[in-house]
């Protein structure tokens, strides 16, 4: 990092964690969701005291069958109206502590039980549909019928789900059941539907709006920068040391929290306070770089951005949270003009394979793909594929290979360029073409423009095998946001600048 300097990093990485979890928040959920899931099991146990008696006996943990009809039973006692909130309350939260105490059989049954046995009245949807129709020359009529057949629509284990919002911690309780059930959904179509309705419901209870946002320091809580540790999706944290670096005066972390979850991070943001905007993530999170005058900076980089619950995937929290971080520290440090990322590009790979199945070497002009078969030569034996250009990174020391890597170098950044600007995958709001990869469409969504292509800006492991080195800056301009989100939302017009759409044409 260049800039005004004050004090070194230290150089060392410090004293290992006591127990270092790989990057990302699925290695490191054990220990957390089970002191979770305890805490829950004590909140719970008063409220659902006056609801036990009429429960019975509590279920075996795998959940066989005589059982399952008792529980059954208990969730359709859930669902009737009998007593006033506290019963309520006490019903849920009895029937919170079974699904807690079972295990992972249990679970499943217990969620099959949810999915097929209330699921919608069949019977009642086709006479709600027959009754919308005989009112269709009566506007009131018509109106009355549409109400019913929503209601009819919707099945009674949403009600189920619903009453656990109003329990301590209810909320998380649902965020990781979710987590669990995306595993099962995934071998199981008939909990497809129950994952769909419970998606709907924390759609509809998390949103940009409603979510605070604090800043982390080395101050703050142990169990927060635990969390922090654990969730790190993008760069893993290998040591308090690293930890702490990543707290310093030239850096911010800020994290999203939820009203209902108050002390569980949604969504963790990283930035660097540099002179210039990065191009390099192994020189941006040197331990021995210098640490910089952050009133001095030009440019805030934001270089990681981490989702903290796994039972939150697939659900956005609005479209513009990183413009809240950069009117934060716009204020803070009136200096900045640059506002952008330093991205992974996950999905660049993957796409590539594809391409090379389909197409071969004919992806490399002549001329290319001779460069690169004579240094593939120079280079030694190789595990060969079954053309130049896979053969080629299928050496895993291709990067350190100055000729080999130069070769490489243009048509990969012309790959990667039609990649993020040209690949689109389905299902955009309205069906509106999106991103194929996955933060291409993140960034964009939040107002961005594709900025700058990085050659070998990740060299760790992690950064080769999944986007062949490559990142991107995705750039912020505030006065530009509204109208990129727009843009790219409503027609999906991807915003990038005239360098970066350069390289798709170059040959």
């Amino acid at each position: 990092m260049s800039g005004s300097l004050e004090t070194p990093r230290t150089a060392s990485a410090g004293e290992p964690l006591p127990a270092p979890p790989p990057a990302g928040a699925e290695a490191a959920e054990p220990g957390l969701i089970d002191r979770a899931l305890e805490n829950l099991w004590a909140r719970w146990r008063d409220i659902a005291a006056s609801a036990r008696e009429a429960v019975g006996a509590a279920p075996r943990a795998n959940l066989p069958r005589e059982d399952a009809d008792r529980l059954k039973a208990q969730m359709q006692a859930c669902l009737e109206t009998r007593g006033g909130e506290v019963s309520a309350r006490a019903r849920a939260a009895q029937l919170g502590r079974t699904y807690l105490a079972l295990d992972a059989e249990g679970r499943r049954n217990f969620l099959m039980i949810l999915a097929r046995d209330f699921d919608v009245d069949r019977a009642a949807v086709d006479e709600a549909v027959e009754a919308f129709h005989r009112a269709d020359a009566d506007p009131v009529e018509r109106g009355r019928a549409e109400r019913a057949l929503r209601r009819a629509l919707e099945p009674p284990r949403l009600n189920l789900l619903t009453q656990f919002n109003g329990l301590p911690e209810g909320v998380k309780f649902l965020v990781d059941l979710r987590a669990e059930l995306l595993g099962m959904a995934a071998r199981e179509p008939l909990l497809q539907a129950l994952e769909d309705d419970l998606k709907s419901l924390l759609r509809h209870w998390f949103d940009v709006g409603f979510l605070e946002m604090r800043r982390i320091t080395w101050d703050s809580p142990a169990s927060l920068l635990e969390k922090l540790i654990a969730y790190e999706a993008v760069h893993e944290i290998r040591s308090w040391q690293d930890l702490k670096d990543r707290l310093d005066s030239d850096r911010r972390c800020f994290a999203f929290f939820h009203p209902r979850m108050p002390n569980e991070p949604l969504i963790f943001v990283e930035v660097a306070l540099v002179q210039g905007m990065s191009d390099n993530v192994q020189a941006l999170l040197d331990p021995s770089a210098p640490v910089c005058d952050p009133g001095a900076a030009d440019s805030a980089i934001f270089y990681s951005i981490s989702n903290a619950q796994k039972g939150l995937a697939g659900i956005s929290f609005g479209n513009f949270l990183i413009k809240r971080v950069a009117d934060g520290l716009a204020a803070e440090f009136p200096n900045l003009k640059t506002f952008a990322t330093l991205s992974p590009i996950p999905g660049f790979r993957r796409w590539l394979d594809g391409e090379l199945a389909a197409r071969g070497d004919d992806l490399l002009p002549p001329a290319e793909r001779e460069r690169v078969a004579e240094h593939l030569v120079m280079s030694g034996p190789a595990e060969a594929g079954p053309g130049i250009l896979e053969s080629a990174l299928a050496r895993p020391d291709w990067p350190d290979d100055e000729g080999l890597c130069k070769a490489l170098r243009a048509p990969l950044m012309r790959l990667g360029a039609r990649y993020l600007l040209n690949a689109r995958a389905s299902g955009g709001s309205g069906g509106t073409p999106r991103a194929r990869d996955p933060v291409a469409h993140f960034h964009l969504s939040n107002g961005a423009r594709m900025e700058r292509l990085n050659w070998l800006g990740d060299r760790s492991a992690k950064g080769i095998a999944q986007s062949c080195g490559l990142m991107i800056n995705y750039r912020y301009r505030l006065n530009e946001i509204d109208a990129n989100h727009e843009a790219y939302r409503g027609e999906g017009k991807v915003n990038a600048s005239s360098s970066l759409r350069s390289l798709t044409r170059g040959a």
